[in-house]
């Protein structure tokens, strides 16, 4: 189900134990932090005059909203659309668009802290600014398990692409730094933690097999082995159903979960079933970030629990 080169080297399935304490077998996925297939962006624009061609995305207004272009005419109503005269993402003079443009400044404007200098910025970090030795380990149950009780989501899971779908982004913090971090069209960008991946799915996730009944795409895995599909099927209807995890049964697919739309800033309410604490011995919370994430771009540590 996975696109050609997702992996750096073959998966396979390993003993593994799941944050509850369950012992059980996963499948082990390791990746490179980029997505197969594709080269993410663009993300920010240059200039104010810049259109939707070369740029990115990001959401509309203050907390959530619709991912709407982040045009050149976006930056220059980023008062009005966050409601805020101190915004001014761009120099006046040269009418040229402020962004991360070295590593340096995209390790700076993701900190908690961010320094001045790295305020007012549109941020966008590239994949060379990965580690040399970077990689991703994701262990997916074999079989879901059920959970006793649902789990907030820290990491959703992994896309048939090999990037992380992420928990839902820290908008108030980013935009609080005066900061936007866009997303590219397909609704992801780059951190030196988790490498790309994504905060929405619009469609380039899709799985492009057909099924029989017309049910939606599967855009990849969760983090508790359920699958994740798109929130919309063959004839673009949404699935009413779904429980507080967006989540449903059918006698095909079993216990499964359908996308929230990008406005939303998630891809599923909670965690249905078990899922296995991250590599390399922390003791998190089911779906947490690995080891040392600590980027402000990425879900804060007290973020609230889905119940």
């Amino acid at each position: 189900m996975f696109v050609k080169n997702a992996f750096t080297q073959e998966p396979k399935i390993v003993d593994c134990e799941t944050a509850e304490g369950t012992k059980t077998t996963c499948y082990q996925f390791i990746t490179a932090g980029a997505p197969a297939g594709r080269t993410p962006g663009p993300f920010c624009p240059r200039t104010i005059t810049d259109g939707a061609d070369v740029s990115g995305s990001w959401f509309s207004k203050e907390g959530s909203g619709d991912l709407v272009d982040i045009t050149g005419e976006f930056i220059l109503k980023l008062s009005d659309y966050y409601g805020d005269e101190k915004w001014m993402v761009y120099d006046a003079k040269t009418n040229k668009v402020r962004y991360t443009a070295t590593k340096e400044a995209c390790l700076g404007a993701a900190k908690p802290d961010v320094e001045e200098q790295y305020k007012q910025n549109c941020i966008e970090c590239e994949l060379a600014y990965l580690d040399d030795d970077f990689s991703r380990t994701f262990l997916i149950p074999t079989t879901p398990i059920p959970a006793a009780e649902t789990s907030r989501v820290r990491t959703a899971g992994i896309a048939l692409d090999g990037s992380e779908l992420s928990g839902p982004a820290p908008v108030d913090a980013i935009l609080g730094a005066y900061t936007i971090a866009a997303f590219d069209d397909c609704g992801g960008h780059i951190n030196v933690h988790q490498g790309y991946h994504y905060h929405a799915t619009t469609g380039c996730t899709d799985s492009k097999s057909k099924t029989d009944d017309g049910h939606a795409a599967l855009i990849g895995y969760a983090s508790d082995g359920y699958g994740i599909y798109a929130m919309k099927n063959a004839e673009g209807k949404e699935v009413v159903s779904l429980d507080e995890c967006r989540g449903t049964t059918d006698d095909i697919r079993g216990y499964h979960y359908h996308a929230a739309s990008p406005s939303e800033n998630m891809f599923i309410g909670c965690l249905h079933g078990e899922s296995v604490r991250p590599v390399g011995g922390h003791n998190g919370p089911p779906g947490g970030p690995p080891p040392g994430n600590d980027a402000r771009l990425d879900t804060p540590p007290d973020a609230p629990r889905n119940k």
